[in-house]
């Protein structure tokens, strides 16, 4: 695994978004969170596919890939920050240069959503470690709870380190609108707890590791059994460290989700993990189905041999437990409160 250099004062992060850009509504937010990363002592880069939003996406894909190109070939470049996810990240895939990117010196990816369409497979094909964590615009310079400030902990954390992490006390109940409070922190009011699944039920404490891959489960599994995103490759590569998939959900319903996750377990994807992490999700109140969220996941996975958590602080329900892909990781849980431990062997 090639872990970028880590970040510190100096360092360069490029801005671009390769998915959905910034309408004028939310510049004032855009804005202020790039000058807090300047206020930590970065350099930072604003590419031109970012602040225009039209139809999901910031531009053209040829002009988005081409931009996102040049940054990650760019060695001036430590990190690049999309301002947040979107929709359509995919169509710029076929538009990489892989073979070359391989060859490259690494840069940090950090972002969550639809950015994740992109870092797992840097990860997975490139062998890059990459951060799926709170998103730019999230990233407020006043924001302190622990998981977000982790989000800086981990870009410096020098190869062969550990830090540990333990899941928030408190969860946002709902996002707060940047077009209208383009200065928000989160609002942190609802009681976290962790949750493991067994055969369909909660269960005691577990702990397992491996290494870290994971992302948004709408295009995260779409992309798995393809040449982007090799997971059966990957157990392979790390036999001896074993995997720990993660999974958020950001807009399917639950029957749309059972579909996925079906199609991923024919696919043999569970079959190459040793654990499983599912993030809250934050549309299970969205949907009036006959099914939940979470009996699909007990449904669907609940007969798998390894232990899922569920509930965990990952996606689109802030805060958002930064975890690395790529990275040796032990996730312990007990008594409803979790931990993961991420070291960059």
């Amino acid at each position: 695994m090639h872990y970028p250099s880590p970040l510190q004062p100096g360092s360069t992060v490029a801005v671009t978004a390769f998915s959905a850009g910034v309408p004028a509504a939310c510049h004032e937010r855009l804005d202020l969170v790039i000058q807090g990363l300047r206020d930590r002592g970065f350099k930072v880069l604003e590419g031109q596919c970012l602040r225009d939003s039209d139809e999901h996406v910031s531009a053209p894909a040829a002009v988005r890939a081409n931009e996102f190109m040049n940054f990650l070939l760019d060695d001036r470049v430590d990190a690049i920050f999309p301002p947040w996810g979107g929709e359509l990240a995919m169509e710029i895939l076929p538009l990489l240069d892989w073979d070359l990117l391989r060859h490259a010196k690494p840069k940090w990816l950090v972002g969550f959503s639809d950015i994740s369409t992109i870092s797992a497979v840097l990860t997975a094909r490139c062998g890059w470690a990459s951060l799926h964590s709170a998103n730019l615009m999230q990233l407020h310079p006043t924001q302190d709870d622990v998981l977000n400030s982790a989000v800086f902990s981990l870009l410096g954390l020098p190869a062969g380190e550990s830090l540990t992490l333990t899941q928030s006390d408190y969860y946002e109940a709902a996002a707060p609108d940047y077009s209208k409070v383009p200065d928000a922190t989160l609002s942190l009011t609802q009681p976290t707890r962790w949750q493991v699944l067994s055969s369909g039920q909660t269960a005691g404490a577990v702990q397992f590791s491996g290494r870290l891959i994971g992302g948004c489960l709408d295009t995260f599994g779409l992309l798995s059994g393809t040449s982007y995103l090799d997971i059966q490759q990957m157990k392979s590569a790390y036999a001896h460290d074993g995997l720990i998939l993660f999974l958020e959900n950001g807009e399917l319903s639950p029957t749309a989700m059972a579909r996925l996750l079906l199609s991923m377990k024919f696919n043999g994807v569970f079959d190459a993990v040793d654990g499983v992490l599912f993030g809250r999700d934050g549309l299970a109140q969205a949907h009036d189905k006959a099914i939940s969220h979470a009996q699909v996941i007990a449904k669907v996975l609940g007969d798998l041999p390894v232990p899922i958590l569920t509930d965990t602080d990952i996606g689109h329900v802030a805060p958002n437990l930064p975890l690395v892909n790529g990275a040796y990781a032990e996730v312990m849980l007990s008594d409803g409160k979790g931990q993961v431990i991420q070291t960059f062997r």
